[in-house]
Formats: structure tokens, C-alpha cells, sequence
């Protein structure tokens, strides 16, 4: 495992992203997530997030750079890295940075966020805090988290609904913490990547927008006009 200061500067200012696909999902499985993050780093990624000590072993092999993991455990409440032997889990696949959620929930194993982040710095494992607001941001890095991401914004019930990325969030949490902020969650455009930059970003974490293409197809299918099928018109996505 790098040098933590080392890995971060790696990341400064450059792109991370985020190679994830759902049990069900045509992509699901290391050998896809394998091949999309090679295409990811092909195409200028400096790092890759990716999901469950499968996949982020099968990337591990076939790449130096830095990744960022996490394991997904459920679908409600804490299910990100949610417990403290998850977290293990994720750092013996290979990750550089473990992915905990750090919200103020419960968390399902019943230690703090404090006693999690506090048991994996004691093996030498640096921790992504996932977070939804400026408090919880400030809290994770006050327990010693590495990094400080705006994943979960949007995600909580106390932030549910938004539908664009939270670059208030990423402003404010680079004006109250020393730790670096990633920007992360619901980032579609490079007009919005190039935003929370300017708001104050370490690095940005890009994910569906690349890498998920049934939601990428969904959306180009959305914009069909009404009366397009009267007209008797055809688009075709070219190469």
C-alpha cells in the first residue's frame, strides 16, 4: 500500500472513477468491472472507486493505481463498508483507501464511526468518509479520516431529493476541513466536474456517467420527443 500523502497527490486535481455494477446488471462481475476500469484509465482516469473485495482484487492485478473500495452491504440505512471486518475485507482485496459510510447513522456492527476509522488507522488502513452533510464532514475528519467525499449527499433522509451534485457541499467542507474533499455523487457533466474543482475539489469522482450504460441509454431514451415515432425518424449513436 502507498504512502498515503503519496496517493493523494496522485489524485490531486485529476479524475476518479467510479467502475460499479449491481448483482443483476448486465456489467456485474470483476472480469466487466476489470475491463471498464481499464477503459477508464485509458481514457485519463489517475484512480478507480470499485465495489466488493471480487472486483477490487481483479483490478487490483492489472493496475498500480490508486483504488479507492468498498463493499455494499444491503440497500438501507449504513450499507456502504458498514462494518468494521467489511473494511478489512475491502483493504486485504487491495484497496489503497476503504469507503466507509460516515454519516450519523447507527452503524451495524455498533462501533462509532470514531472506533472504526481509530481500528483501521491502527493497521496502517486509510479511510474515504462518506458523507451527506457539513457536520458529518467535519466529524469524520476530526476522527481521522483520510479523505472526506460528498457521496451520500442526496443519499440520507435528511438530504433525499436533490437531483444535481451538492457543490455547496464540497465548498463549505473545503472551507471547514484540512483534510482533502472529494466531490462525488450525481456528477453528469464535465461543466460539473469542472465546478466542483472550482468549489474546491481535491479530486472528483465521476460514476454512472461513465460507467453505467443502461442509466446513459436511459436518459438519450428520455429525450425522444413525443411526436418523433409520427414522424417516422430514426437516431442512431455513432461512432
Amino acid at each position: 500500500m502507498p504512502d498515503t500523502s503519496t496517493l493523494l497527490d496522485h489524485l490531486r486535481a485529476r479524475l476518479v472513477v467510479s467502475c460499479q455494477a449491481q448483482p443483476g446488471e448486465p456489467l456485474h462481475g470483476p472480469d466487466h468491472m476489470t475491463a471498464m476500469a481499464l477503459a477508464a484509465l485509458a481514457g485519463g482516469a489517475a484512480g478507480i472507486r470499485c465495489e466488493s473485495p471480487a472486483d477490487i482484487r481483479a483490478i487490483r492485478a492489472v493496475t498500480t493505481v490508486p483504488i479507492i473500495g468498498l463493499w455494499k452491504q444491503g440497500r438501507d440505512g449504513v450499507y456502504i463498508t458498514p462494518t468494521l471486518d467489511a473494511a478489512l475485507r475491502v483493504a486485504e482485496a487491495g484497496a489503497d483507501l476503504v469507503a466507509i459510510d460516515a454519516t450519523a447513522r447507527l452503524r451495524p456492527d455498533g462501533r462509532s464511526l470514531a472506533e472504526t476509522i481509530a481500528a483501521l488507522a491502527e493497521r496502517g488502513i486509510p479511510v474515504m468518509a462518506d458523507v451527506a452533510t457539513v457536520s458529518e464532514g467535519v466529524a469524520a475528519a476530526s476522527a481521522g479520516a483520510a479523505v472526506v467525499s460528498t457521496t451520500l449527499a442526496g443519499y440520507t433522509p435528511q438530504t433525499r431529493g436533490a437531483d444535481a451534485p451538492d457543490i455547496a457541499l464540497v465548498a463549505a467542507l473545503a472551507r471547514e476541513i484540512e483534510v482533502p474533499v472529494f466531490a462525488e455523487g450525481r456528477i453528469s457533466t464535465p461543466a460539473q466536474l469542472s465546478a466542483a474543482f472550482d468549489a474546491g475539489a481535491w479530486s472528483v469522482v465521476v460514476g454512472g456517467a461513465i460507467t453505467r450504460p443502461t442509466i446513459i441509454t436511459a436518459s438519450f431514451v428520455r429525450a425522444i420527443p413525443a411526436g418523433a415515432a409520427a414522424e417516422g425518424s430514426t437516431v442512431v449513436a455513432r461512432g
